[in-house]
């Protein structure tokens, strides 16, 4: 594990004017180094004071499958290796969670990996569970509503279904790597993914990725 970058290094890339607040949600879909990535990125960075984690059934399976984590208990510290005080885990089903109504401050919501049932349930405003409901405060909030789609190939509905929640004001940011920077491990592609979503946010991260800059191929 890295050593903890200095909190004066992000307020440096982008000064928070308050605590941000963000909702993290896991779906069934294959990518969940993604989410662990993200996960940390989020309670490493001080910008950000509370983190709403929402894990759907399917999620945790695919954890099992891709991660060997086998919990439902303890989720949190098994995806970081230690316990955290700012992430709140909340449970799948909970419509009445804080981050079920508009007024709980939340600044911004992802969903990373975002499956296509996911996707379908947003884009028809279902909110039939928390995810779904939250998806769907977070746009009548007009806040910020990014979906890491995961999946190929697209069919027409998941194509006509992306098209509507970009209407609605979300922000379809599929799960596709990038080697322009030379990743040399998994980690360092989902590193540079989760570094793209969070500056997409507002909360662009330490020693994140920026085109023009020289990349050694044995870094």
């Amino acid at each position: 594990m890295s050593e903890p970058t200095n909190p004066a290094v992000y307020q440096e890339l982008a000064p928070a004017t308050s605590a941000r607040v963000i909702a993290l949600a896991i779906t069934g879909a294959s990518g969940i180094v993604f989410a662990r990535h993200m996960l940390q990125a989020l309670d490493s960075d001080p910008r950000v004071a509370h983190v709403y984690l929402v894990v759907s059934p399917s999620a945790l399976r695919v954890l099992a499958e891709e991660d060997g984590v086998h919990a439902k208990n303890n989720l949190i510290e098994k995806l970081l290796g230690h316990s955290s005080q700012k992430i709140q885990q909340l449970a799948h089903e909970d419509i009445g969670a804080p981050i079920a109504s508009g007024s709980c401050p939340v600044s911004a919501m992802i969903v990373l990996p975002c499956s296509m049932g996911t996707l379908a349930g947003i884009a028809h405003g279902l909110a039939t569970n928390l995810i779904e409901r939250a998806a769907d405060v977070t746009l009548k909030e007009r806040r910020p509503l990014v979906l890491c789609v995961r999946e190929t190939p697209f069919n027409l509905i998941h194509i006509r279904n992306m098209a509507a929640v970009t209407e609605a004001g979300a922000s379809v940011f599929p799960v596709i790597p990038t080697f322009y920077n030379h990743p040399q491990t998994i980690d360092d592609i989902a590193r540079n993914f989760v570094h793209r979503v969070l500056q997409h946010i507002g909360l662009p991260q330490p020693g994140a990725f920026q085109w023009g800059e020289k990349v050694s191929s044995k870094q």
